[in-house]
């Protein structure tokens, strides 16, 4: 760490964290052999560079990327949080080659799945980044740069001492809010029905979003491809609940 601008010759600043929990625990799992070289010959392609703030998974302020230079086009962005293995994005992009997509993870073995996946399937629309996500919303991402965000099956921190690490929570929305284009689309899901309604409740008293469906749920969203989080969900007899919500002025 830098030395603080008053601090005496030699001496280091005090570490600084997060003013925030985050909504992830970074657990150091090893990676495979083939994730180890899918990292070391596929990041150049598929990485983006976050500049680092205090931690690990930090995007220092000021780091904005443009949009048009890292995918080398102007085309519609998909941003989704929490790719994970990288199955419902490498899909979408694979099946979706006039718009742009962005995955944000923070662990490191998903985002080597995810880059192995990207190269056997010829992707080229693709990039991921290893960061928090509410401070790539905030820091990297230009405001109103996407056309939609994927929020698919969060961890839900399901025990009440941990619901304060949800990422869909108040301030959620003015981030997501922020990236997003007029009349954009922000898209969840989740198998968790009180996180299910927590996030409907936090997007319905936002004046920045409205809801883009009927009903009490929105319906499956048909480009959100099958993967072993919702599988879970549904062997353990939970509900599936979609939801959907148009950027707005407000």
């Amino acid at each position: 760490m830098p030395d603080t601008p008053d601090a005496a010759p030699g001496a280091l600043a005090a570490p600084r964290f997060r003013d925030k929990p985050v909504s992830f625990v970074r657990r150091s799992g090893r990676m495979s052999d083939g994730q180890e070289r899918a990292w070391a010959e596929l990041s150049p392609t598929y990485l983006l560079d976050a500049p680092r703030d205090a931690a690990a998974t930090s995007v220092l302020p000021g780091s904005t990327i443009d949009p048009a230079v890292v995918w080398g086009r102007r085309a519609p962005l998909v941003v989704e949080i929490g790719s994970g293995q990288g199955h419902a994005i490498v899909h979408a992009a694979s099946t979706t080659p006039d718009r742009d997509f962005l995955a944000v993870e923070v662990f490191k073995a998903g985002l080597a799945r995810t880059m192995l996946d990207a190269d056997r399937a010829g992707v080229q629309n693709l990039r991921l980044v290893e960061a928090n996500a509410p401070e790539v919303l905030e820091h990297l991402l230009p405001a109103a740069s996407a056309a939609e965000v994927w929020v698919f099956f969060p961890d839900p921190w399901h025990k009440n001492k941990h619901t304060k690490r949800r990422l869909v929570a108040p301030d959620f929305a003015p981030l997501a809010a922020r990236v997003l284009a007029s009349d954009g689309t922000l898209r969840l899901a989740t198998d968790w029905e009180d996180y299910a309604r927590q996030m409907r409740d936090v997007l319905d008293a936002s004046p920045l979003f409205a809801r883009a469906f009927a009903g009490e749920w929105a319906d499956r969203f048909e480009g959100r491809v099958m993967t072993a989080f919702e599988r879970k969900g549904i062997r353990a007899g939970r509900a599936i609940r979609d939801l959907a919500y148009r950027r707005v002025d407000g």
